[in-house]
């Protein structure tokens, strides 16, 4: 049972609802279990979170910071080929996806849009999105709304992390489909460019 110094309480019980949900998933998410864990009160934890949806909120605004963290991290020694800048964002996202699916369930959960949730989803999306604007520039993704493109890649890579953690794609096999899918991303926004030009 891990110590409870005064001032570090929160953290405690947000580090303990993330090896929940990594553990049961959400549904059994409770902050009367997570006092106990913690060794404090039943009533300790609602100085931090009023109920367990402020529990889930403070989740989901940690977890977008942190993939937003994983995606600065990736670009930043990816190099200057916009591909393989492409790949790299691409792939933390995949990781961050298919590790922490159940806080990546939370953080998407349409119930919890919460101000400050909000808040932190635009930073990794808005980093998504100048990934984007960065390849029309350079000619690799079709010139216009870079939110089209931005919502095709995002659901690409979705789908890949929703077919690996319901166990129908094998771990071994997603590098080379991460691989396969950001070709045929950019081989249809090549595509894309020469309707759009023709």
């Amino acid at each position: 049972m891990p110590a409870y110094h005064h001032g570090n309480l929160r953290a405690t019980l947000l580090e303990a609802a993330e090896r929940s949900l990594r553990e049961h998933g959400a549904e059994q998410l409770s902050l009367r279990e997570l006092a106990r864990e913690a060794g404090v009160s039943h009533a300790a934890p609602r100085r931090h979170f009023a109920d367990r949806q402020a529990l889930l909120d403070a989740l989901a605004e940690t977890g977008f910071a942190r993939l937003d963290t994983e995606l600065r991290a990736a670009l930043a020694t990816a190099g200057a080929d916009f591909p393989v800048r492409l790949h790299a964002v691409s792939a933390a996202y995949l990781r961050f996806a298919t590790e922490d699916a159940a806080l990546l369930d939370v953080m998407y959960a349409g119930k919890h849009r919460a101000d400050r949730v909000a808040e932190a989803a635009a930073a990794p999306f808005g980093l998504l999105n100048d990934v984007i604007k960065d390849g029309q520039k350079h000619g690799a993704i079709a010139p216009g709304d870079p939110h089209r493109p931005g919502v095709l890649l995002l659901a690409t890579l979705q789908g890949i992390a929703a077919l690996t953690n319901g166990r129908l794609v094998i771990p071994e096999l997603l590098d080379g489909i991460l691989e396969a899918a950001v070709e045929q991303f950019l081989a249809g926004q090549r595509t894309d460019g020469q309707r759009t030009s023709g």
